[in-house]
């Protein structure tokens, strides 16, 4: 288990290139934007690793207490 996993979708963070203006491509990596959050899951409010996706539409479904 990566230290930046989502407990809810299990997003990690994901590799890919830096390109240079001359077009050379280096190799790089994107973490994902966890936070800790205390969210209700199964009517027991929970202290979870997030992330800032799930954490809105946490919000946006009305999921939070």
């Amino acid at each position: 288990q990566t230290m930046a996993r989502c407990e809810i979708c299990s997003r990690t963070r994901m590799s890919g290139n830096n390109v240079s203006h001359s077009k050379r491509h280096t190799k790089r990596r994107w973490g994902t934007n966890t936070h800790k959050a205390t969210i209700e899951i199964d009517g027991e409010r929970k202290q979870v690793k997030i992330c800032t996706r799930c954490l809105r539409t946490q919000y946006k479904v009305g999921a939070r207490a």
